[in-house]
């Protein structure tokens, strides 16, 4: 089943008197249970591709269909429900409010959809045993180490169950063992049926999924399964 479909969507940006063209003409479809990185150096458009496809930004033309529902039909409100029931964000600068336990800031977007307390507060407990943090749920982000900190981003990410996970430079802030305990922690969330896309630079990082696209210069330069899938990397082997 395809999840997200584009049709040669392409991005222009106006800055000042410049104009830049961040995506091109980009085609993709992604099934729903795959596990794909957007790759490329920097100023390739992989992450304008990650914000039109996360609905945080919208394409400046082509068409974009995720769950076969036009995205460029849909009203700002509808945006917003989109982002907050059918997909789930992961940072690489975690986004945790600092004043807030790991059980409050996992709960966040069950707020927004209309949850109760009770139901908000069982629904974070259980994304929070699923990445290994159950004990520590009391504890603030700067009680956290970098690792922690991610997990209870993913966390909140997983809480909706929602339909695509969208990884954005996961590993940015990490040191080498953390990065593969996270990647690692990916790959068995796509063991049990979650679609995740990831946008990296790195390609130890990228050979973590099942299927890398390549852009380059707005445009998708190789799109294909990957046959050196890394699972569970020892860290030894990381340097």
């Amino acid at each position: 089943m395809k999840i997200i479909e584009t049709h040669n969507i392409s991005k222009i940006y106006i800055m000042g008197s410049t104009e830049v063209r961040a995506l091109q003409s980009v085609s993709i479809s992604i099934d729903k249970g795959e596990y794909v990185a957007f790759m490329g150096p920097s100023g390739s458009g992989k992450s304008t591709l990650m914000n039109i496809v996360g609905c945080l930004d919208t394409p400046s033309g082509g068409t974009y269909m995720l769950n076969n529902q036009l995205v460029s039909d849909m009203t700002e409100n509808e945006l917003a429900e989109v982002r907050n029931k059918e997909i789930g964000f992961v940072f690489q600068t975690f986004n945790l409010l600092p004043r807030a336990t790991a059980l409050e800031n996992v709960a966040l977007p069950l707020i927004y959809a209309g949850y109760s307390k009770s139901d908000r507060e069982e629904m974070a407990h259980a994304a929070l045993d699923n990445v290994g943090l159950g004990d520590r749920w009391h504890h603030k982000p700067n009680e956290l180490s970098g690792g922690q900190r991610q997990r209870v981003a993913i966390a909140r990410a997983l809480v909706n169950n929602p339909s695509i996970i969208l990884a954005d430079e996961p590993t940015g802030n990490l040191d080498s063992k953390t990065s593969y305990d996270i990647m690692n922690l990916f790959q068995e969330l796509h063991d049990r049926g979650n679609t995740i896309i990831m946008v990296t630079h790195e390609d130890d990082i990228a050979h973590y999924a099942h299927r890398i696209i390549r852009l380059r210069d707005g445009l998708v330069e190789w799109d294909k399964k990957n046959d050196h899938i890394t699972r569970g990397k020892p860290v030894e082997a990381a340097h």
